[in-house]
């Protein structure tokens, strides 16, 4: 893992923004990873402001979201295909045929699961998966106790997700219990993962996929078998970990190393 610790969620927002820039910039047919929530938001935006002023286009992408709740169609309000055409896809030059959600509407949405996971492979893989954690750990909706070999797949939330999405619906609203969503070890094939974490709320989380022991208790702890995984946390989301000052160090000298190779291109 690489942990790279900044001061607030705007310098964790531009940091993981300059990983997607590079990547579109170096391979513009790049496969991209994508996540929902309140984390991405400003990454997304920093995306948009990119676009706009021709840094990066995304006309030759193609995209894959993490997870859907099963039982929304994608032009409901609460639907994470929504959510993706409002925060990023209607704003920056992409085809939406290529972008793909998992099909909260699904009449068969185990067969659906499959076909997702055939996609992501005609696709050739994905090149760089962003990821958000739960405060249980869960990334996706991988909930504690997923298999970490799992595929994409349907998943029964837990409470304390619910309880924790809650805000986002209104109180005589449907919430559903049910999501689909890429397996641990889908997430794992990606070629790079990139995890960003604020505010002190996610502070255990991070300390247990990051010190703790690689355990489906905490599904997140399955990024220490990745082979490119950058985990980009805020102070705040990092105040639990034992080893700050080491992982300072580390990414110091990570930055100087980079810098050197970059001299040698």
């Amino acid at each position: 893992m690489q942990i790279v610790i900044l001061n607030d969620a705007n310098e964790v927002a531009a940091y993981g923004a300059d990983i997607f820039t590079k990547q579109l910039q170096k391979k513009a047919e790049s496969v991209l990873g994508l996540a929902t929530g309140s984390t991405p938001v400003a990454l997304y935006q920093e995306l948009i402001r990119r676009n706009e002023a021709g840094e990066i286009s995304f006309k030759d992408a193609t995209t894959f979201n993490l997870d859907e709740y099963l039982g929304l169609d994608g032009s409901h309000p609460q639907s994470y295909r929504y959510f993706m055409n409002e925060q990023l896809f209607n704003h920056v030059d992409i085809d939406k045929d290529k972008t793909h959600v998992p099909p909260g509407d699904a009449k068969n949405p185990i067969t659906a699961c499959q076909e997702y996971e055939g996609h992501i492979a005609a696709a050739g893989g994905i090149d760089v998966q962003l990821l958000g954690i739960g405060r249980n750990g869960h990334i996706g909706f991988n909930e504690p106790s997923s298999g970490l070999t799992s595929r994409t797949r349907v998943k029964t939330l837990t409470k304390a997700t619910i309880d924790d999405n809650a805000r986002f619906f209104k109180e005589d609203e449907y919430q559903p219990h049910l999501s689909i969503t890429m397996g641990i070890g889908t997430i794992l094939d990606a070629k790079k993962v990139v995890l960003l974490a604020t505010g002190e709320n996610k502070a255990e989380a991070v300390h247990a996929m990051i010190e703790g022991p690689l355990t489906a208790a905490c599904p997140a702890s399955a990024l220490q078998m990745h082979r490119d995984a950058v985990i980009v946390i805020d102070k705040a989301a990092a105040s639990k970990l034992k080893d700050i000052e080491f992982y300072q160090h580390i990414e110091a000298e990570n930055q100087k190393l980079q810098a050197y190779l970059a001299s040698l291109s």
